[in-house]
Formats: structure tokens, sequence, C-alpha cells
């Protein structure tokens, strides 16, 4: 316990409420502050008609991680979140009418793999070996464990050596697979946290090997029932939540913060502050004042930053039996695609789409014969490509729904209830993301690790980090990892 002790969290998305519940669940009187009116961040729900739809991360990867959340807390789980198994995991489509259901049944994955390509079996089997062993490294041994110096990426040296790190994710799966529609459905994980699968290291092929070890889940009510879990056992703990609370400034007195200011002018004083908030807006406005500030902004500003994403959230009144949960429809190119996504310089003509389905698990987020959805393609940042989003908006969003209903949904746009759209604008405006980026610091080997912006600052000895733009990075198993390592951090600091 740490008697007396308080700390300010910024931001209520998951790493911030992960990294809130694990200070008061310690002893230490937390605030979590929230700028909008309802927690989650990326994670927000928006409500409309009967239709329930998540905003953000859908794919919820190594429950084992949430549940220690409430066993540091000493609450069952079950209390407060019922997670529900979603299979198959994915199911992947190509434009000539192939598709493969992802799943966990290696006997029912093999059979696929044959029927594509039947060389191709022993090398899915080598391959997944192959994750297994980067996941052991890069997620269970080092995913919780802060870089704090150079040394710490020395020691990790041998290790990622030995895993080629230094291959690319797409590199790296067609070591082991030839053919080419395997080799997409292996290495499109990577953007799921902001990666380009022909750039990002190897080591994120561990998300293969940590959907197979734990499963893919969606929790009842939607990822928006987890935030609200996470937030009442927060609260439970004695925590203090407080929404419409935009943080924008740090006080400082020395190299140390002395409170958290909100836009209403109050001040909010603690031991030690927490950001996960975007790690340019915490540098370049929130700690604005102080040089270090300043410069880490000018300094995180040149790095490369992830891709954005075109979202569309919509309500039908029919159901969808034909879809899974989850359906990833690639589109006819993949590489060529994806470097104009990560690099521009417009936004392409075509796209591959990630589309969700979540009636398929869980009927209730929409009503009684009626199906919820969202649709998202990965598009380039507005530092990469100058789109007007509020020209281009309505006709993207039309594209996209029209090949929905070309290929996929019958009759979409008759059985169209509700419709609304999130943009890179949205992502930089309602989330402070610097250049709309969705999932911050893109994760390259050289901005990884200790290579990314670190758990503790350098300088001003009581800002931590927490969230994507931190280590490990983005993904919900990656922010709730980044929590208990700034957490473990904080605990550290008030007790010495």
């Amino acid at each position: 316990m740490t008697p007396g002790k308080t700390a300010v969290v910024i931001g209520a998305g998951l790493g911030g409420l992960a990294v809130a519940i694990r200070l008061q669940a310690a002893g230490v009187a937390t605030t979590l502050l929230e700028r909008r009116d309802l927690p989650g961040g990326r994670a927000y729900v928006y409500k409309d008609q009967g239709f329930t739809f998540d905003a953000g991360p859908t794919v919820i990867t190594d429950p084992s991680a949430i549940e220690a959340l409430f066993e540091a807390a000493g609450k069952p789980m079950r209390d407060y979140v019922e997670l529900l198994p979603v299979a198959p995991f994915y199911r992947l489509c190509w434009e000539d009418g192939t598709f493969f259901d992802y799943g966990n049944d290696q006997a029912e994955l093999e059979r696929q793999i044959h029927a594509m390509e039947p060389a191709d079996v022993e090398g899915y089997r080598r391959f997944l070996e192959y994750s297994k062993a980067v996941l052991a490294e890069g997620y269970i041994k080092l995913g919780a464990v802060p870089f704090l110096s150079f040394k710490d990426m020395l020691q990790a040296g041998p290790q990622l050596a030995r895993l080629q790190a230094w291959r690319s994710v797409y590199g790296m799966v067609a070591k082991f697979v030839r053919n080419e529609k395997l080799r997409q459905a292996f290495s499109f994980h990577a953007l799921l946290v902001g990666g380009n699968p022909f750039s990002t290291s190897s080591i994120y092929t561990l998300i293969h090997a940590l959907e197979r070890q734990w499963g893919v889940w969606f929790p009842r009510g939607g990822t928006g029932a987890l935030v609200q879990g996470l937030a009442k056992l927060f609260e439970d703990l004695g925590g203090r939540l407080v929404l419409n609370a935009d943080v924008t400034a740090l006080d400082t007195e020395g190299d140390r913060i002395v409170a958290a200011r909100t836009a209403d002018g109050q001040r909010w004083p603690a031991d030690v502050v927490a950001s996960n908030a975007d790690v340019v807006h915490t540098y370049g406005e929130l700690l604005g004042q102080h040089p270090r500030g300043q410069r880490e902004a000018e300094r995180l500003k040149g790095k490369r930053f992830s891709n954005s994403l075109f979202v569309v959230h919509f309500g039908l009144k029919r159901e969808q039996p034909q879809l899974q949960h989850h359906t990833v429809c690639f589109g006819a190119r993949y590489q060529p695609l994806i470097k104009e996504i990560f690099n521009g310089p417009r936004l392409p003509d075509d796209f591959s789409l990630y589309l969700h389905t979540p009636c398929a698990t869980d009927p209730s987020l929409a009503p009684p014969g009626c199906s919820s959805h969202y649709v998202l393609a990965p598009v380039p940042h507005l530092g990469n490509a100058d789109t007007d989003w509020e020209i281009e908006e309505p006709r993207y969003r039309e594209r996209i729904l029209s090949y929905l209903e070309q290929r996929y949904m019958p009759g979409l746009r008759a059985d169209l209830v509700t419709c609304r759209s999130f943009t890179p604008v949205d992502f930089r405006d309602q989330l402070n993301a610097h250049l709309g980026s969705a999932f911050s610091l893109e994760p390259v080997l050289t901005q990884s690790a200790w290579f990314r912006p670190h758990n503790r600052d350098q300088q001003v000895n009581n800002l931590y980090l927490v969230g994507a733009g931190t280590h490990p990075g983005a993904g919900v198993p990656g922010v709730i990892a980044s929590a208990k390592a700034t957490a473990g951090l904080m605990l550290e600091d008030l007790h010495a």
C-alpha cells in the first residue's frame, strides 16, 4: 500500500483504465480524467435507434491479460464482463470468390491450406512453430517489461537476431508458404496494430500464435461493455472517474509535474501522472510550456506514424446470416495498395476492408431481426495524403457500401436504417491523434521497444506514458501490457 500518494491518469482508453485500476488496487488514490462524455477512447460506443456500434477495437485476444487486471484488484472478472468465443476467428475473402475460414482447428486449417496449395501444409506448421517462439520471446517475456535504457535493448538483441526480427512480417510468412493468398492470410495481422506487413518487424507474427493460444473473443454487449466493466471495477476500488474533463496543460516545478489542468480551470494535483493521450499531443500540448515537451514533440513529429482509418457504422433492418463475425475483404491489389496506404501521396482508388458483424455472436447489439455493422478501410494519414475529407467522406462511404452490397450484402442500401462515418479528421479532432493516425507510431523495428517513447519520461521523472504510443504498442493486448509495465514503474517510484 502507498497511503497518501496520489495519481492522475489522463484519458480513459483501455490503457488509461488498465493503469488506473492497477494504481488504485495498490492503494494509490487515482483520478482518471477523460475529455469525452464516455470512457473508452478509441473504444468509444455510439447508439442509435436501438443499434449499438463499437467505434474501435473489436478483436479481443489474450483474455488472460484482462483477467490479470481483475486479479490485481481482487475481483472476479465474471462479475463485470463476459467474453464470448468467436469462431471462426475471421473469414478471409478474395474477389475471385475464394474464402478461407481462419480459426483454431488445426485439422480444418490444414484441410483448407491443402485445397489451396498442398505443399504449404508443412510450411504452415513450421510458420506456426516460429510464431510460437516469437510469442514466447516478444510478448510473454518482454511485452510488459519497460525498455528504459539501450542496455535493455542489447540484452534482448540476441533473441531478436535469432528470430530474424529485421525481416518483415510478409517476408517471414513468405519463407514458409508460397501461395499468395495464404501469404496474405498470415501477414494481414500487422494491419490490426497499424503496421505495414511489408515493413513491420517479423516480431509481429506473434499475433498469429497469440490468437491460436488464447482464441479470439468478443465481450457480451460489445467492446463498450468491456470498457464499462473496467470503469466500474476502477470506481468499485474507490477510484475517481471524471468525464468531460479536457486536460489542457501539465503544471511543472523544475522537472516534476505538480498538477494537471483542465479546460474548465480546475487543477488536479498529483504525485505521479500517466498520460494515455496521444504521445505528440502529450508532449507538444500538455507539456508544451516545458522545454522537454517542446523538444520531444518535435523529435516525435519526425517519426513514421501508422495509417489512419475510414470507418462506416451502419444498421440494417435485416439479419445477415451469410456473414461471419469478422470478415476481411481483400481487394484486387495487396502490396501496391498497402504501399499507397502507408506512403500516399493520395487516397488509393481501391481498398481492402474489414467488416464487423457483431450480431453473429451477440444479437443484442441490434433490434430484433436487425443487424449492426461497421466496415473500415485503412487509408493514409493526413500527412501522407492531402485528402479533403469533407468532400471525400460521402463519396468514399458510397463506394464502400456499394462494394459490400455487390459482393457480400445484397440489398444493403435498401435495408439501411442508420449510417455514420469516422474519418482521419475525426481521429485528429476527437482523439487528438497526430496526423489522424489510428495507431500512433508505426511499429517498425526502429520504432519498437527502446526506440519507442518510453513508459517513463527520461527527464520529467514523474510523467509516464501508457497506450499505443509507448512500449509495446497498439492493439488491445499491447495497451494492456503497456499499463502493466507503466504501473509497475509508477509503484516502484512511489515506494522509493
